[in-house]
């Protein structure tokens, strides 16, 4: 039994206050707005010009499940807004996709703005092709928030864009035994990746799973049965994979990421009770003095998975490993509200910005700024509620 004082702070302190302190003045009179992942850390005057306008939908997802789990619908719905007019209109394309980020701040009629800074050198204006993306597991995200606020209003268009999104996901990502990448690049011409994440089908498992449960339609029922399969691939009896190379063979198995240890087992209540075996194997192989690092090289705290450790405990019933987290995550709050993505300047993971499987160095770095992701997924650790399923956990 996990201690009630534990799990739930006084509000002062709670990461929910924490939470709706930061997006209040954003979402205050604005019908749809998506808020900035990132904000400036302690020793920034401002962020990097690819940030600085920055809402990436992944985020901004997890804020709307987090505030739902909160109690505060009335600041989920302007962001949950924000996702349904992204899953309606899009600059480029008519098939229903939603992009890896949008531009931050209120969003109007027609197709919402996408990120992007002034080049003064070339004298143009700069976006980010995997902004500009859609990633598989992002569109499945959203369409977590959107089940998630279907389920506390019972808005049609809620579920309506769920399903939207998941129909772009089964439509133009599905691979044999899984669903590929998504599409990276700048519009209208955009590369298809061909490798499968298990995080990615992990996110198509439940969202359609949760689609089936609400409208008994088979498409979901299969979709979900094919992600299912990638993840099954991906079990390597104490440990999961990161997925596939680009040509369908399995990623390497040094390559480690905590998320994908654990959300496979927490999806789903059906899950195989052997998955649990990597919440071990993460223990073993990411922990860090105070939490987890996002990879195996263990330079650091990564705020986000550890919340989504303290998650993982809390479900198993270990109370001692999910204080413990808890308690260490209140160090991480800024002034803000938000908690600092890492503890250290810069936490590496091995991976790397570019998508397509091109790159031979890994890019993809962590840095000390009050990030929206790790202060949501705070949040769920905090109030015990699962994303996947819109469920609290005892």
């Amino acid at each position: 039994m996990i201690p009630r004082s534990s799990a739930n702070a006084e509000a002062g302190t709670s990461f929910c206050s924490g939470l709706q302190q930061a997006v209040a003045t954003h979402v205050r009179g604005n019908g749809a707005v998506f808020i900035r992942s990132y904000e400036p850390g302690a020793d920034e005057a401002m962020l990097p010009m690819g940030l600085a306008t920055t809402a990436f939908t992944y985020d901004n997802a997890l804020v709307v499940i987090a505030l739902v789990a909160c109690g505060d619908v009335a600041n989920a719905r302007p962001i949950g807004n924000a996702l349904v007019s992204a899953a309606l209109h899009d600059r480029s394309f008519g098939d229903g996709r939603i992009r890896n980020a949008y531009r931050a701040g209120p969003v109007g009629e027609g197709p919402p703005l996408l990120p992007g800074w002034w080049d003064q050198r070339n004298r143009l204006w700069a976006e980010d092709p995997a902004q500009d993306g859609s990633s598989t597991g992002n569109v499945a995200w959203a369409a977590l928030a959107l089940l998630t606020l279907h389920q506390a209003t019972q808005d049609p268009q809620d579920l309506a864009s769920a399903k939207r999104l998941i129909d772009w996901v089964i439509a133009n990502t599905a691979c044999d035994d899984g669903f590929c990448g998504g599409f990276h690049g700048y519009d209208p011409q955009q590369v298809r990746l061909t490798w499968m994440s298990s995080e990615h089908n992990v996110d198509v498992w439940a969202a359609a799973r949760w689609l089936f449960r609400l409208t008994h339609e088979s498409k979901y029922d299969e979709a979900a049965k094919r992600a299912r399969r990638l993840l099954d691939r991906s079990f390597r009896g104490d440990h999961f994979l990161l997925g596939t190379k680009p040509d369908g063979s399995p990623a390497d198995d040094g390559l480690l990421a905590l998320d994908v240890q654990l959300w496979p087992w927490m999806a789903s209540t059906d899950a195989p009770a052997e998955w649990r075996k990597a919440l071990g194997f993460a223990q073993a192989h990411l922990a860090v003095d105070g939490g987890f690092d996002f990879n195996g090289d263990r330079d650091g705290v990564w705020v986000e998975g550890t919340a989504q450790a303290a998650l993982a405990y809390r479900m198993v019933g270990d109370a001692a490993a999910y204080t413990r987290l808890l308690a260490g995550l209140r160090a991480d709050r800024t002034e803000l509200g938000l908690l600092n993505a890492t503890r250290t300047a810069r936490v590496t993971t091995g991976l790397s910005i570019d998508p397509t499987g091109t790159a031979t160095t890994p890019d993809f770095f962590y840095y000390k700024r009050p990030h929206l992701g790790a202060t949501a997924w705070a949040v769920l650790a905090e109030t015990g509620w699962n994303p996947f399923t819109g469920e609290k956990v005892p």
